[in-house]
Parts: C-alpha cells; structure tokens; sequence
C-alpha cells in the first residue's frame, strides 16, 4: 500500500480505471500509478472508495472497512418503492406504549445517513420520553400559541384557525392536541452558527426518519406548533428543553406506535411538470 495523506492505493489491485476519479468533486486525478490527490477539496462523502469496482483505493476519511457490501438481492422493484413511499402517513393518534430507547437508536442511526448540503451533517437529536416532560412542553406550547395567534408568528400562518381549533381543545377536552400524547418527541439541534444549513439538513434528516420508522412498527408525526415555537426561541420552552447554549433548534418529530393502520394509499393533487 502507498500513503498519500489520506488517499491510499493497492497499487496490485488498483485497474486504473478512473471511477473514483470520475465520480469525485475534483480532489483526485488518475496518476502513472493510480488516483492522486490533486488538491484537498474532500467532503468526505465516501465516493471514491464506495465505487472501486476492486477495494483498491482506501479514504483514511471514509475507511474501506467501515463500508458495507451492497447485496443485490435486498435490492427492491420500483413498484414495491412506490408502494412503500405512498404508504407513509402522518400518525397522529398514538398507542400509550412507550417505545424502547434501543428502537429510537435504531431508527436514528439510520437517519445520519440521510443526504447533507456538501456532507456537512452536524445533527444531534435530543429525545424525549418522559411523560411529564412531554406534558409541561405541550402546556407550555398552548401558554405560547395563545399568545400569537391574534399577534406574531402565528397571525398570518394560513392554518391559523387550525390552530386556534388545537388549542381550543386543548383546553376544553382534557387530550394532548399538541403533541398528539406522542411517547415520544425527537428534536433536532445544530450549531447555532449553522442553522440555514442545519434546518434543510434535519428535513432530509427528518424524511429518512420517516420512512424508516414505519418498517419498526412505529408512526411518526412532524411537530408544527413544536417548532413555530422553538424557532421563535420561546423562553419557557428553551429552559424546559436544557439545549446547550451554542446549539439551536431545527426541528421536532413525534414518535410512537400507532392506533389506526390505514387500509388503502390516499391520492395527492395531480402531478404537475414543466419541461424546457
């Protein structure tokens, strides 16, 4: 093996074929001897060692060692993808099961690997289960909105009446309209500096998520009122949360095992493109 900073070569192996280089953002050109690194633009996305049809080449960044085979046969047909993609709802009635922590774990670690702008990443998620703590930040949340729905954020939201409905019955029903008695609230944070970035990230984040969750038998939710609230960096509800000075907020997903399993795949509007 050769070393090159952290491009390293099994030149026996290596067929020079040019892939990693071809499929890398302009830190490798093909040498007398194989890829070489041309100037240090690396994002570390793992390309270059993912594509060698051989494992010649090595990234110290992305090690061969912790990438894993891609098995064909898991492979699935566009019809059974599509399927699944429009199998996914937005569960907001959830079981009072508490759901297992290693399952949460399970479900996350799948969402690191969900696309970032220039593999940038830098999520943390900070996740709740106890009940009381989902209760005061439900309670604290009404307090908020109450206070917004006539004035700021919420004033010209156009689902403002929605609401103002939530609330209501929040109030007057004795049920978490909230946070939906969710047994589980999943919040994304990001470096405070980074939070344009970071709140795009947590919606890819957030999709993977998604989808993933219901192959766990799990339902999942995105928190509207949850977020209007933290993006509005609401007082009471940062201090309940304890997030770390130097991060913020990006978004909040409720989890939990669902009620109702829906029979059929509701339709959306019709499909509209423009070509040029």
């Amino acid at each position: 093996m050769i070393d090159d900073n952290f491009i390293q070569v099994n030149k026996e192996t290596c067929k020079r074929c040019g892939q990693c280089v071809n499929v890398c953002r302009g830190t490798l050109v093909m040498g007398n001897s194989g890829p070489e690194i041309a100037q240090n633009l690396c994002i570390e996305c793992g390309h270059c060692v993912a594509v060698c049809p051989s494992g010649a080449l090595n990234n110290t960044r992305t090690p061969l060692k912790n990438q894993v085979p891609i098995k064909k046969e898991l492979s699935i047909s566009s019809e059974i993808a599509a399927a699944f993609l429009r199998s996914r709802r937005s569960i907001r009635s959830f079981n009072s099961k508490a759901v297992e922590r290693e399952i949460i774990n399970k479900l996350l670690d799948i969402a690191r690997f969900a696309p970032t702008a220039c593999n940038s990443q830098g999520i943390s998620y900070h996740v709740i289960d106890k009940k009381e703590t989902l209760r005061s930040i439900s309670s604290v949340i009404a307090d908020w909105a109450e206070g917004n729905i006539k004035s700021g954020p919420l004033k010209n939201s156009p689902w403002v009446n929605n609401t103002a409905n939530t609330i209501y019955q929040y109030r007057n029903s004795g049920k978490d309209t909230i946070l939906r008695d969710a047994p589980c609230l999943i919040i994304s944070t990001v470096k405070t500096e980074q939070f344009s970035l970071g709140r795009d990230n947590t919606h890819f984040s957030f999709s993977y998520v998604q989808l993933y969750a219901p192959t766990l038998g799990l339902g999942s939710c995105w928190s509207g009122l949850f977020e209007y609230c933290a993006l509005d960096k609401y007082e009471p509800l940062l201090s309940l949360l304890e997030i770390p000075k130097n991060r913020v907020i990006t978004g909040g997903l409720l989890v939990g095992y669902p009620v109702y399993h829906f029979k059929r795949l509701v339709d959306r509007e019709p499909l509209q493109v423009t070509w040029q």
